[in-house]
């Protein structure tokens, strides 16, 4: 089970405002590069200013950020923009994005930046498996238990524990390790079942 599967339902809410965007001339490549600015931008700034109240900022950009992929998805399908171009920025921006908003952890204490690093180097092998399956005959592969939603909600939770302060008792220290074997896991899931998929 992934946060993934959870997506129909946010999209439907979302509906409204993408027609909105749509009529005023928005297009989804627009809101892709606008998303992976600004999560750059957050990401960068909390490197070179790492202090922990300001990682309050990453829950709230987490959830405007799946905001902005949802709207850039539906704008694309439900209004004729996909295109080449769409689908390169989709994947690479998204990539991009991730590595950004987690590499500000290795600049805090307790977190390992080893760890980080492993964890950012797993999170991309994750969503290349994914595109992997289109490859080989499969769909593109959103399997869990850790793909791009779940890791949005669980580094926006790590962040807002480290933003208010709460002690560090060991737990920050298996945070990344835990999160990086959580990825071992969904690579080999999402290969399982694109095999599987292929072979029916």
């Amino acid at each position: 089970m992934s946060i993934y599967a959870l997506k129909p339902k946010f999209q439907s809410l979302l509906r409204p405002l993408v027609r909105q965007l749509h009529a005023a001339g928005v297009t989804a490549n627009q809101v892709t590069l606008l998303a992976c600015l600004v999560s750059v931008a957050l990401g960068v700034w909390l490197c070179l200013q790492p202090q922990p109240a300001l990682f309050l900022w990453v829950p709230l950009w987490m959830f405007l950020r799946m905001v902005f992929n949802a709207v850039d998805g539906m704008l694309a399908r439900e209004f004729g923009q996909q295109s080449a171009l769409g689908a390169y920025l989709n994947e690479l921006t998204d990539v991009i994005s991730d590595a950004c908003l987690y590499l500000p952890f290795a600049f805090l204490p307790h977190f390992a930046p080893l760890w980080v690093g492993v964890f950012i180097a797993l999170s991309i092998v994750v969503e290349m498996t994914g595109v992997v399956g289109l490859m080989v005959g499969a769909s593109r592969r959103y399997d869990g238990p850790f793909g791009k939603s779940d890791r949005a909600f669980v580094i926006g939770a790590l962040a807002l524990a480290v933003g208010f302060g709460l002690p560090a008792q060991g737990w920050q220290a298996l945070a990344f390790p835990l999160m990086a074997g959580l990825c071992c896991v969904t690579i080999w899931r999402r290969v399982q079942r694109g095999l599987q998929e292929v072979r029916s």
